[in-house]
């Protein structure tokens, strides 16, 4: 299982992937967890969450995939893992808050909520990553060689 995990071949295509899901989650994962970039820090997401019916310990599981998620996307550490986290975070927005709002986001700022083409576009390159590993300048790559 481990080496499964850590398995990954030299490849651009995966390092551009997750480090560009890496850099996109990382802000919605630091509002969650650090309250910066107008976020609610944990304490405020656990308990918007709750408003949603969300359990604490699920709030708290999709905080440590974004931010932590985010972090190991962009070294290379455990990418696989992270990915999936990630994409089960998205399909868990999608379905719970997006779906109602259709598939376009709210571009013009006059529909009540976002659609989920943004949230799809993660999970696809979630995806791949889960298919493909770290690549390039991964510390996956790094401690597979070991």
């Amino acid at each position: 299982m481990g080496r499964f995990l850590l398995a990954t071949e030299r490849g651009l295509d995966a390092l551009v992937l997750r480090l560009g899901l890496g850099a996109v989650m990382f802000p919605h994962g630091a509002q969650k967890a650090l309250g910066l970039f107008g976020g609610a820090g944990i304490a405020g997401t656990v308990e918007q969450f709750a408003h949603l019916g969300i359990p604490t310990a699920a709030a708290l599981g999709v905080i440590a995939a974004e931010f932590l998620g985010a972090i190991a996307l962009v070294v290379g550490f455990l990418t696989r893992l992270a990915a999936l986290g990630i994409a089960a975070v998205m399909a868990g927005a999608v379905w719970l808050v997006h779906l109602e709002h259709g598939f376009f986001m709210n571009w013009s700022g006059t529909r009540q909520g976002e659609g989920f083409e943004y949230h799809l576009l993660a999970i696809a390159i979630a995806l791949a990553l889960l298919v493909r590993g770290g690549g390039s300048a991964s510390l996956d790559r790094v401690l597979a060689a070991r």
